[in-house]
């Protein structure tokens, strides 16, 4: 099996999971001061970009 299906897969439950898990913390994040709150959701919504990046290189570096 070629990289690309395994990194498509791996990918959207990877995916999947971290905004599970993004969402359950963000509970109890919502009750804290606003400047935490949006040093929260700015790391959350950037974070997942390096693991992303990581897996299409991977999955690119089988072609060829």
């Amino acid at each position: 099996m070629s990289r690309t299906p395994l990194a498509l897969i791996g990918g959207l439950l990877g995916f999947v999971l971290y905004v599970m898990a993004v969402v359950a913390l963000a509970d109890h994040v919502l009750g804290l001061h606003w400047l935490v709150q949006f040093a929260y959701f700015t790391v959350a919504g950037i974070a997942w970009a390096w693991p992303a990046k990581w897996l299409m290189f991977w999955a690119a570096r089988g072609r060829g």
